[in-house]
């Protein structure tokens, strides 16, 4: 029964869509301007931006680096008792 409902819940969810489809012009060739960019260069906000982005990338980093340091640990110590 469970099997029949995921069935049944995937083919649902072929027919959703997240975003209705919209042609595209030439003007959307030609735009190089990026508006949301420009106003947050423009009001300070694009560093805080990158600054939370660094911050992320950094505790990701961290982790990681932590992480593998442990499974090393681990390591040895399986090594040692063989």
């Amino acid at each position: 029964m469970k099997k029949w409902f995921i069935i049944l819940f995937l083919l649902i969810s072929l027919q959703g869509m997240a975003q209705e489809k919209i042609a595209i012009t030439e003007d959307d060739y030609n735009n190089s301007k990026i508006e949301m960019a420009d106003v947050m260069r423009s009001e300070g906000k694009i560093y805080v931006l990158v600054g939370v982005i660094g911050i992320v990338f950094a505790g990701i980093l961290v982790y990681i680096i932590a992480t593998d340091r442990k499974v090393s640990r681990l390591e040895k110590l399986l090594k040692e008792e063989k």
